[in-house]
């Protein structure tokens, strides 16, 4: 099965704010830092106390929703073109969030040019809209990250990726489609049993005439009918039926 790419939106000094080219293209052989968990401060620009911060927001998203949150800073994106490449190779190689279901999040810094860049999972682009990652770009990465306070920013970026991710659920499926069908199968089982036990409880309507069906008890010898039919006659000639 085809791997769909991940989405990633740069966010530079001056947030230029588009979309990673979809065409394939030659990528730098070089070889990329490795995971340290939902931190990793390659470049050593995040104080210990802003690290713990960002990696509770992560951990608690993950716990609650299935959505992986990784922060990374790195000291410089050469030799890549750009951060969008560096996100997009760093969030394929450790392979960030569900391969089928694209529930991941990836925010990269790049510290010498300071530059940074979000890669999203498909999945995740209904809630993490373009325009919801430039707004938090705007507000808190390039602020933070222009003056400096690494660690503040990737937090309150992380705070506010959390907050929109909220209601997803990976690997549950859609409430919406099966809301009360517990009720109806409930209900259809029980009319079921009680319209069964019913009939099995009438045997006059399991019988092959359907004058017994009617409630006309007749009996079961041919002497019988006649009888009957003869008493039937007999009352619509007296004077008993007026």
């Amino acid at each position: 099965m085809t791997r769909l790419l991940p989405v990633a939106i740069c966010l530079g000094l001056l947030i230029p704010t588009h979309f990673a080219s979809a065409s394939p293209y030659e990528r730098p052989k070089i070889k990329l830092p490795d995971p340290m968990g939902y931190v990793s401060d390659h470049a050593k620009v995040l104080e210990d106390d802003w690290r713990a911060r960002i990696r509770s927001v992560a951990q608690d998203l993950e716990r609650k929703t299935g959505v992986e949150m990784v922060v990374v800073t790195v000291p410089t994106i050469k030799p890549f073109g750009s951060a969008n490449d560096y996100a997009t190779a760093i969030y394929e190689k450790w392979g960030i969030g569900s391969t089928q279901q694209e529930h991941g999040i990836l925010i990269l810094v790049a510290v010498e040019e300071r530059q940074a860049a979000m890669t999203l999972g498909r999945q995740m682009l209904p809630v993490i809209t373009p325009m919801v990652m430039s707004q938090i770009s705007g507000e808190y990465l390039h602020p933070s990250i222009d003056r400096g306070h690494f660690g503040e920013g990737l937090y309150r970026a992380v705070v506010a990726l959390a907050s929109h991710s909220q209601e997803i659920r990976v690997g549950t499926p859609s409430r919406t489609h099966y809301k009360g069908i517990g009720f109806w199968i409930t209900l259809v089982t029980s009319l079921s049993a009680i319209t069964f036990f019913w009939w099995i409880s009438r045997p006059d309507l399991r019988h092959p005439y359907r004058r017994i069906q009617n409630g006309e008890y007749w009996s079961t010898g041919q002497g019988g009918f006649g009888g009957n039919w003869g008493g039937f006659g007999g009352g619509t000639n007296g004077e008993g039926y007026r």
